[in-house]
């Protein structure tokens, strides 16, 4: 939202410097975002005139000119400066803009200093506007009137000197749309008065030929017109014209002006049609399907029934609360005009707004709300000023519908301040505040009767009224105050889940993976793919098309990433996500899950033994990548087991499936399907895994009698490699257990660095190679004793196997 100082002026009495009342906005909840302060930025600029131009003797295209800046020397005669310029329209006599050496140029974003150009010096500029930024003309430099003060400060002269203030508005804060509700906010801060004079209606001379019909009042629930007939349409005036270019809008002709300075100055939205081009009496319906309009933008949208429109006996004239169309568009020619202001459907504005890609001020100012109490005011002043500009007899109003909002009332008890704020607020300063910001009170006991204005629909409670309260005193008068201890001990701040999530975002890491955060809504065949897109998880309202369900999992939005990523060249990815998933509509069936992908040769088998010979990422990869998440949060690993397999968007030979028992599945890793790829839109292969972290069993609460496992060793760990040959079907996690089982003291890790078939194995045998790590606890293990210890390993694996220890 943008406006100058001396339109909020016009709202606000008040001599408080901008740079204070920059503060109070952004105290009281209107985030000031910049401040463009022509005259200050171009303060050095001065008027000058050139005395001669003569060609330059180097360049053709370029002259040498004396300019007299105002200047004069110790006789008090004038003392010109040499200026090389190269503008066409140089010229003996001209008087333009001067800036010296050490003047920022803000159109070049240069600072300027003396120069010597072919052969010549140059000790200063004549400046184009586009280099000043007041406009894109950089064909020459500026012409001034001839009778311009020489010497004067340029900004000044040209009335440059208002300052453009831009505040970023909360979407709760609809009445800050327009200056004057600005001002009602510092008006309450005590930074002037508000100048809030009473609009009076005018007078109809004649009954408004045309009609209204609403056929659906949900989409509209108030609709006001007046013709106004005889107008005299063309360009704006000065003042008008000033005010809308001063925040980069463009000046169109008299009467667009003024719905556009109505947006901005009161927040109010309207349209005004040709009267002339209107056929019949105007209809608010939905639009059929396949209508179409050539809007005011110059593109031409194709409807649907769920877009609200303003049609006649043609056709559709005008999208409803976003833009008019130009078939009815009021130009030159336009001498009788229908003036419409109307209340719409904010849902549906947004809706409409964004399934047909517009942004406009109408738009913006709708689909937040408007205060529905000005209906028939704002078209009362927008009348007047229509005849003060324009001229004109206008008609009566017609109205439907409903001109104002429904009442409500709060009993708001005085506590409440300190209650949820910390602070004491006197019973005449809350008066002063809430009426200042056009609340009503009523009452003297410790409950209040607090009447909410049309305009504010974000204050429904209590805690609203307080908010409103604290923010005109001040947040900075809110004391710090420490939360009681008391004698108990603290308990922890962070959940198990908060807790769990926050290691296994920090295992993955560590793994070289890079977070991603991802759309929590993803493509309706993606949900589907994933276990998704029951009607429950599809958004009644989506941003867009294809963020239109819940996501039942993380991996399409990391899929998604991984692709951008290699459709830029950078296809060796390690991307993991910690995020919420959604497996139905109930509390239960919202989960905190991990998730991760690996493309190319973004492998971890730089991570401890590279066994598989490869150094692209594998199923492997995703298998330790899944493990490292559960370890980190706290999953039991003795008691994970893993079947082969998975659901179907994963390779059927190529994944697993970790889990609990049958009845407790943590999640899957593998290689994902090449179907799920096609719908995906995805380059294979990738390597994914997802586990569920609710699904951990939590901790036993009370300490076992077992003690736990503490000490560090002070002795030499040993590392014994063993390679078995066994049968095809044997589960490499079947030996990997059989070996822990033999010395759960001294083994403190068995793990497998090599599967082998081929060329002298057996057909329908494999090798599998383990390294198994004996710690001494108590003394240096001698050769005997390590050596009896892999005998027994050896004995055990064999018996529980059936295999052979490979020669």
């Amino acid at each position: 939202m943008k406006f100058t100082l001396s339109w909020l002026k016009e709202h606000l009495d008040t001599d408080e410097p901008l740079e204070k009342l920059a503060d109070k906005l952004t105290m009281i909840g209107l985030e000031v975002e910049h401040i463009e302060d022509k005259a200050k930025a171009l303060a050095p600029f001065t008027i000058a005139r050139v005395i001669s131009a003569e060609q330059h003797p180097n360049a053709d295209r370029l002259r040498v000119c004396m300019v007299d800046t105002g200047q004069k020397n110790e006789q008090g005669a004038a003392a010109p400066v040499q200026v090389v310029c190269g503008a066409p329209n140089a010229r003996a006599g001209l008087v333009s803009v001067f800036s010296p050496p050490g003047t920022f140029i803000p159109g070049k974003n240069i600072t300027l200093g003396v120069g010597t150009i072919r052969g010549v010096e140059s000790r200063g500029m004549l400046c184009s506007a586009a280099e000043l930024q007041i406009s894109e003309d950089h064909d020459g430099i500026l012409e001034l009137p001839a009778d311009a003060p020489i010497g004067a400060g340029y900004a000044q002269w040209a009335g440059l000197g208002d300052p453009v203030i831009e505040i970023n508005l909360t979407p709760n804060r609809q009445d800050c749309t327009g200056v004057h509700g600005i001002a009602r906010d510092l008006s309450a801060a005590d930074m002037g008065k508000l100048k809030d004079p009473a609009i009076r209606p005018i007078k109809g001379e004649f009954p408004c030929p045309v009609k209204i019909t609403v056929d659906d009042e949900g989409l509209c629930p108030g609709f006001a017109l007046r013709l106004v007939r005889g107008v005299k349409n063309g360009p704006s005036p000065e003042w008008l014209q000033q005010r809308l270019t001063s925040i980069g809008l463009r000046p169109i002709n008299a009467l667009v002006d003024i719905t556009n300075f109505m947006t901005y100055d009161r927040a109010r939205p309207l349209h005004v049609f040709d009267a002339a081009k209107v056929k019949g009496h105007l209809t608010v319906r939905r639009a059929r399907d396949g209508e179409t309009l050539l809007a005011l933008d110059g593109r031409t949208y194709t409807l649907d029934n769920n877009v609200c429109v303003i049609a006649d006996d043609h056709g559709v004239e005008s999208l409803a609360g976003i833009m008019g169309g130009e078939a009815s568009g009021c130009d030159d020619s336009t001498t009788d005009v229908l003036i419409e202001s109307a209340l719409w459907n904010e849902i549906n504005i947004a809706q409409s707004g964004r399934k047909l890609g517009i942004n406009s001020d109408a738009r913006y100012r709708f689909e937040r709300g408007v205060d529905p109490a000005f209906m028939v005011p704002g078209l009362e002043m927008a009348t007047r000023l229509v005849m003060e500009l324009c001229g004109g007899t206008p008609s009566e109003n017609v109205v439907v519908g409903k001109a104002h909002g429904d009442d409500r009332v709060i009993d708001f008890p005085l506590s409440e301040v300190k209650r949820l704020a910390g602070i004491e607020v006197s019973l005449a300063e809350t008066r002063r505040i809430l009426s200042h910001l056009g609340f009503m009170m009523a009452g003297t006991g410790p409950v209040m009767k607090v009447a909410v204005p049309s305009w504010r629909s974000d204050v429904h409670g209590k805690a609203d009224i307080v908010e409103e309260i604290v923010r005109i005193v001040g947040v900075d008068k809110v004391p710090m105050t420490p939360f009681e201890r008391g004698d108990a001990p603290r308990k922890p701040v962070l959940t198990p889940i908060q807790l769990r999530t926050r290691r296994a975002k920090r295992a993955l890491a560590a793994r070289a993976m890079v977070e991603a955060v991802t759309w929590s809504f993803i493509a309706k065949p993606a949900a589907g793919l994933f276990g998704g897109g029951q009607a429950e998880l599809t958004l009644a309202n989506p941003i867009a098309s294809d963020l239109s369900e819940m996501r039942p999992s993380l991996l399409p939005g990391l899929v998604a990433a991984a692709q951008a990523n290699n459709d830029r060249g950078f296809a060796d990815v390690a991307l993991f996500e910690v995020g919420q998933i959604f497996k139905g509509d109930r509390p239960q069936d919202q989960l905190i899950a991990a998730a991760g992908v690996r493309h190319g040769f973004a492998s971890s088998k730089g991570i401890g033994r590279n066994w598989s010979g490869s150094a692209t990422a594998d199923t492997f990869d995703a298998k330790a990548d899944a493990f490292a998440a559960l370890s980190a949060a706290g999953a039991p690993m003795q008691a994970l087991q893993i079947v082969p397999g998975g659901p179907g968007w994963l390779h059927p030979g190529r994944s697993g499936t970790i889990q609990i028992g049958p009845q407790n599945i943590l999640g899957y890793f593998g290689e994902l399907h090449p179907r799920a790829l096609e719908t995906l839109d995805a380059d294979g292969p990738l390597m994914a895994f997802e586990v569920i972290l609710d699904r951990i069993p939590d901790a036993k609460k009370k300490p076992t009698r077992a003690k736990p496992q503490i000490e560090l060793s002070a002795f030499q760990p040993v590392s014994r490699d063993f390679a078995f040959i066994v049968d095809r079907s044997v589960r490499a996690g079947d030996i990997v257990r059989s070996a822990q089982a033999v010395d759960k003291k001294l083994i403190t890790d068995v793990t497998v660095f090599d599967v082998y078939e081929g060329k002298g194995i057996e057909d329908g045998k494999k090798s599998i190679a383990i390294a198994v790590t004996i710690q001494p606890r108590e003394k240096t293990m001698t050769d005997q004793e390590i050596d009896a210890v892999g005998a027994r390993i050896v004995a055990e694996v064999t018996k529980k196997t059936g295999g052979s220890l490979r020669a």
